[in-house]
């Protein structure tokens, strides 16, 4: 097996392995020009991060502060959307159900794109999500801001493993 290359290997259908690290340093683009790819994989603090996108927002501070806004406004948005009260109580009609179906919809389609946004390993990042969870959390489903029978209703069940 030493020194013989894999993809000749009888059942490995021509794979060849991965190459190697110093090989991955960087990609050649257009133009013979070398771009360097860095991937964080431990929590970093700093403007220059990819969130969501290929090369967004960049370097860019204009864009990092509006990729934080979008952040904190998507994770206050899951919690208005896992505490309101869309349908009235008790509706049982092929209308409501469908309602709701499209609410836990974009609730799970928005919980998964602010998930992907801390996989960013940026600390900004992190922040605001958990800023936007909380606020969103204080205003809508805490008693200072609703009637006490409000705070237990939802047409959503909670987000639960």
């Amino acid at each position: 097996m030493e020194g013989m290359d894999h993809g000749d290997m009888p059942g490995m259908g021509g794979m060849s392995p991965p190459p190697s690290s110093s090989s991955m340093n960087g990609t050649t683009g257009m133009h013979g020009m070398h771009h360097k790819m860095m991937m964080h994989m431990t929590f970093f603090w700093g403007k220059n991060a990819e969130i969501l996108f290929n090369g967004w927002p960049g370097t860019n501070t204009g864009m990092y502060v509006l990729a934080l806004v979008i952040v904190f406004v998507l994770s206050f948005l899951i919690e208005w959307l896992s505490h309101c009260r869309v349908t009235k109580p008790g509706s049982s009609n092929v209308a409501a159900d469908l309602l709701q179906t499209f609410l836990h919809a974009l609730r799970v389609g928005l919980a998964y794109i602010v998930m992907l946004a801390v996989m960013s390993f940026n600390v900004g990042v992190l922040l605001v999500a958990v800023a936007g969870h909380t606020l969103g959390f204080f205003f809508f489903a805490s008693s200072i801001f609703n009637k006490p029978a409000a705070v237990t209703g939802s047409d959503l069940p909670s987000m639960s493993c």
